[in-house]
């Protein structure tokens, strides 16, 4: 088996039950096995996955969302075409304005919509 395979079998096994002892022990059994011959991902793994496990504090209908990008991937893509039209900007503040008066307006939609992406009333 690969390193890469290894590494990724190790992810999901450290997600199977993320907020209980096992995900600190796995966790740094993890970066032991990998600390001579990945140093550089070790400390990353050591530094970055705790960070990157608090998803899972949240409800299984929020999580089932949130796994994908393609949220991040929409609005990206919805900024891009709206700055698309202008273009040349001034200086660096008028593309923040447009940027920000864009998200305030897909946030604004996001709140009053009928069918919402991720409730937080469950």
């Amino acid at each position: 088996m690969s390193k890469n395979n290894v590494i990724g079998l190790e992810g999901r096994d450290a997600s199977i039950d993320p907020l209980s002892e096992l995900l600190l022990r796995l966790l740094e059994r993890f970066v032991e096995r990998y600390r001579k011959t990945a140093p550089k991902l070790a400390s990353w793994a050591e530094e970055a996955l705790p960070e990157g496990f608090t998803v899972f504090s949240l409800p299984p209908s929020h999580r089932r969302r949130l796994r994908t990008t393609n949220l991040v991937e929409r609005l990206n893509e919805e900024i891009r075409r709206r700055t698309r039209v202008a273009r040349l900007f001034p200086n660096e503040a008028s593309c923040l304005r447009l940027v920000s008066a864009v998200l305030m307006e897909i946030a604004e939609d996001w709140q009053t919509a009928e069918k919402r992406y991720v409730t937080f009333g469950d």
